[in-house]
């Protein structure tokens, strides 16, 4: 298959002139984790259905995706869907339990587990292009931003079993048998290209491969045993002519190497100042973030004071697209992501 050709209005939208460091009407800003968890309509549409099962309904998926450019007006909509979803639909089994997260049933601790993980065909995830499809009608000039996690991330969901905050097993197998470590990386690299160009067959305007733990590497360890992964996914979609994002967390002393990884537009948390940030990134790299998702519970100057740092920040920067430095919180005020969305289109009109 080849992509689906974008209507010429989303081509031009702010959020993709940004991603091609083009100037535009406005900086464009959408919220990781904004079709979700902080909408009461989000909540009571999901009610009784599981993650999973909610990811896999492309009637549900096209809904949830709609919810948050409904309430928010924001310049993109990202695909509602969980990076665990190419595993379980390859035949991994895991499920995702609330309050807890992705939880997998047989860990992988050897070469023997690694050549167990089935290879991933686009037919699994047929419901994912089906949800796309539905979509782009709907949302008109509106890009949308389809997703996936990074091999190491989803490296360290199958080595620890669930989520870590050492991600001690994980380091582990990387230092104590880089021939397993790095035959995993592989196949999850393979899965996570095959789900990305399913989704750029479909018809997204702009991929993001979230490295959510990252963050708990050196920058030697990222760059022997992640970057060559992140290349092999973010290499494979280059000429498919769509933007691609990296985005970790706790990453500010790997921004240089991210950098190198092959993405249009890297994410950074709200830990790097942009203007520090693109300076390790580099001058051809757009930038992506970064308000502090825990700003939208300040009072509102305090917010509307962020909101200016942060887009002062992003001007020494060839393309920024505004964003939180991580996903959307559960408990945020709806209204105040409202809020942002209005003030940062005000503050950037050109």
């Amino acid at each position: 298959m080849s992509p689906s050709p974008q209507p010429a209005a989303v081509t031009d939208s702010p959020f993709l002139r940004a991603c091609r460091r083009e100037p535009g009407p406005h900086t464009p800003v959408w919220f990781m984790r904004q079709a979700g968890r902080s909408l009461p309509e989000y909540r009571q549409v999901r009610a009784g259905i599981g993650m999973l099962e909610s990811c896999r309904r492309p009637d549900l998926v096209c809904e949830i995706t709609l919810q948050p450019v409904r309430r928010h007006g924001v310049d993109a909509a990202i695909l509602f869907s969980d990076i665990v979803v190419p595993l379980a639909a390859a035949g991994v089994d895991l499920d995702i339990v609330p309050g807890t997260g992705p939880v997998v049933a047989k860990p992988v601790t050897a070469l023997a587990d690694v050549e167990a993980i089935p290879k991933l065909s686009s037919e699994q995830v047929d419901y994912v292009a089906e949800a796309i499809r539905l979509l782009r009608p709907e949302l008109g000039a509106t890009p949308l931003i389809g997703f996936a996690g990074a091999p190491f991330t989803l490296a360290s969901y199958l080595v620890e079993g669930g989520p870590s905050r050492t991600h001690a097993k994980t380091k582990a197998l990387m230092y104590g048998a880089p021939d397993v470590w790095h035959a995993l990386c592989r196949r999850l690299a393979e899965i996570t290209l095959t789900f990305l160009r399913v989704q750029v067959d479909a018809g997204v305007a702009a991929v993001q491969l979230f490295d959510s733990w990252a963050g708990a590497l050196s920058e030697a360890d990222y760059r022997r045993y992640v970057l060559p992964h992140s290349k092999a996914v973010l290499g494979g979609l280059e000429g498919a002519g769509v933007p691609r994002i990296h985005f970790g967390v706790g990453t500010a002393e790997l921004l240089t190497a991210m950098g190198e990884a092959g993405a249009d537009v890297v994410g950074v948390d709200w830990r790097t100042p942009l203007n520090v940030a693109t300076g390790r990134i580099g001058a051809d790299k757009a930038v992506q973030g970064n308000l502090d998702p825990c700003t939208l519970f300040a009072p509102a100057e305090v917010l509307s004071a962020e909101v200016r740092r942060v887009l002062d920040e992003g001007r020494a920067a060839p393309g920024h697209v505004f964003n939180l430095g991580h996903g959307v919180l559960p408990e945020t005020d709806p209204d105040a992501l409202t809020r942002v969305v209005a003030l940062v289109h005000e503050l950037s009109a050109r």
